[in-house]
C-alpha cells in the first residue's frame, strides 16, 4: 500500500500563467477559448490530477494579465467541461462580497449535481478598487469587515447545501408522496449582514457538500481558512518558511476544532521540464525574453497593491507597507528583499515570469526531487500547478514530471474515486438535521 501521497491540481488560464505565455508557439491565447479549457481539463484527468482551478475577477483593463482582461464565469464554464469529463474535480472561484449566499449554494450545488460530486468553490473576498466600482461602491469594503461578511456568508452557504437530508426525495409513484416534508429545512438565518429563510431548491449534493477552498494570507485570511478551507492555496518561495507555515496552519485548524489532516496545503509551483536540465533552463531563458515590460509592472503592482511603476528596478525594493486589498505576496516578497545584493529587478523578474510562485525548472527528476523535498519536509500536502503555458508546459508535466512522481509512490497511479472529496482524501460532512434528528 503507498504511503502519504501528493495532491496536484491546476491553475488553469487559456494564455498560460506567464505573462507572455500566450506569445509562444503553439500556445493558447484566449480565455474565451472552451476547446483550451477542454484540453486542460482532459489532460488533468489523463494525468490523475486532483483537480482543475478557474480564477475570477469581477474588472477588467486593458493592462491586466491576459488571462484576466476576458474570461468565461468560472461556474458556467465547469458546467460544460462536467459534462466532457468524468472524474477530474472542478473548483471556481465565487465572490463573497459581490452575491448572495443563496445564489452561491445554488451556483454551487448545481455543479456538484452535473458532476457527480466533482465541485469546489474557492472562496474570495474580492478586494480591489475595480470591483467595488462595478458593484455601485466608492471604495472596497474595509479588508476585516469582508471576512467577517464572509465567515457568515459560508455559514448560510453549508446550512443551504444542509437543508435538504438524504433520503429526502421519496418519488414513490403508489403513494404519491414526491418528498418527505421532515427531511426537508428551512434554515430561517438572521444575522449582521445576511437574512436567508432556506430552504435550498436543490437536493443534497452527491459530496454532501461542495469542497471549499481559499488563499487568504492576512491575520484574518488565514483564520478564515482554519475555521473553513478543505485546501488552502498558498505562495512560498522559501522550503523553511512554508515548513513553518504548514505547522502553524495545521496548528490553527486544530485549534478551530477540526481535523488537520482534513485541510490540504497546496502552494504554487511554477514547473518548467525539459528531458533535461540544459533544456529546461533553455525553455525558462526563452520566456524571460518574451516578457512585455509594461504587462510585468502591471502584475508586479496588481499583486503588491501599490503602483510599482515609479520606482527604479536597480535599485531595492522600496520598503512598503502590506496593502489594505492585497496581502498574499508581501510576507514572500518581504523576504526575497533581505536576500543580500536583491534589486527590486530581481522581484520583477519572479514575478513577470511566475507570478511570485515557486519555480521548480529541469528535468522531470530534478522538478520531481524539489516537489519531494516540499512534500516530505513536510512543507505542504501537494500543489497547485501553475504552469506558464497551454497546452506547451502541463502537456510537458504531464507527459514528464507525473510517471516520475508515480515510480517513486508519491502520486497516484489511477483514481480511487469519483468525486473531488475522494481525490482529496476529505470525510462527507454530516448533515446538521440529520445529526440533530439521530441526537434526539
Amino acid at each position: 500500500m503507498p504511503g502519504r501521497q501528493m495532491h496536484l491540481g491546476v491553475f488553469s488560464v487559456g494564455p498560460g500563467n506567464h505573462v507572455a505565455g500566450w506569445r509562444m508557439e503553439g500556445s493558447f491565447t484566449s480565455s474565451e477559448d472552451f476547446s483550451a479549457f477542454l484540453h486542460i481539463a482532459e489532460t488533468a484527468e489523463r494525468g490523475k490530477l486532483d483537480f482543475v482551478f478557474i480564477a475570477d475577477g469581477l474588472a477588467s483593463a486593458p493592462g491586466d494579465h491576459p488571462g484576466s482582461i476576458a474570461r468565461f464565469e468560472p461556474f458556467t464554464l465547469m458546467s460544460a467541461l462536467a459534462a466532457r469529463t468524468s472524474r477530474v474535480g472542478l473548483i471556481g472561484t465565487g465572490s463573497s462580497t459581490y452575491t448572495e449566499p443563496y445564489n452561491l449554494a445554488r451556483l454551487v450545488a448545481s455543479l456538484d449535481h452535473l458532476s457527480g460530486g466533482r465541485s469546489g468553490w474557492n472562496v474570495v473576498t474580492t478586494s480591489t478598487p475595480q470591483a467595488a466600482a462595478n458593484f455601485g461602491l466608492t471604495q472596497p469594503v474595509e479588508h476585516d469587515l469582508r471576512y467577517e461578511m464572509a465567515a457568515e456568508f459560508v455559514d448560510v452557504v453549508q446550512a443551504l447545501w444542509d437543508s435538504w437530508e438524504d433520503g429526502a426525495r421519496i418519488a414513490d409513484r403508489a403513494s404519491g408522496a414526491y418528498v418527505d416534508p421532515a427531511k426537508i429545512h428551512p434554515i430561517e438565518h438572521d444575522g449582521r449582514f445576511y437574512k436567508v429563510r432556506g430552504p435550498l431548491n436543490l437536493s443534497r449534493t452527491p459530496q454532501g457538500r461542495p469542497v471549499i477552498v481559499q488563499a487568504g494570507a492576512s491575520d484574518a485570511g488565514r483564520g478564515f481558512a482554519c475555521r473553513y478551507a478543505e485546501a488552502i492555496f498558498t505562495v512560498q518561495q522559501d522550503l523553511d518558511a512554508a515548513k513553518a507555515f504548514y505547522r502553524e496552519t495545521k496548528d490553527g485548524v486544530a485549534a478551530a476544532g477540526r481535523v488537520p489532516e482534513q485541510c490540504k496545503i497546496l502552494p504554487g509551483l511554477f514547473p518548467v521540464v525539459g528531458r533535461t536540465d540544459e533544456e529546461a533552463r533553455a525553455k525558462l531563458a526563452a520566456m524571460v525574453e518574451l516578457v512585455d515590460d509594461r504587462s510585468a509592472i502591471n502584475t508586479l503592482s496588481e499583486r503588491l497593491g501599490h503602483d510599482m511603476s515609479g520606482y527604479d528596478l536597480d535599485g531595492p525594493m522600496p520598503d512598503l507597507p502590506p496593502s489594505a486589498h492585497i496581502h498574499s505576496y508581501h510576507a514572500v516578497i518581504r523576504a526575497i528583499a533581505q536576500r543580500p545584493g536583491c534589486k527590486l529587478r530581481d522581484i520583477y523578474n519572479i514575478f513577470a515570469v511566475s507570478r511570485a510562485y515557486l519555480v521548480a525548472c529541469g528535468s522531470p527528476e530534478t522538478v520531481a526531487d524539489i516537489m519531494e523535498s516540499w512534500f516530505t519536509g513536510p512543507a505542504c500536502d501537494g500543489f497547485m500547478l501553475v504552469p506558464a503555458t497551454f497546452p506547451g508546459t502541463f502537456d510537458d508535466f504531464v507527459a514528464l514530471v507525473v510517471p516520475e512522481l508515480q515510480k517513486r509512490s508519491l502520486f497516484r497511479q489511477d483514481y480511487a474515486g469519483t468525486t473531488l472529496r475522494d481525490h482529496l482524501g476529505l470525510d462527507v460532512p454530516e448533515n446538521r438535521f440529520t445529526a440533530a434528528r439521530a441526537a434526539g
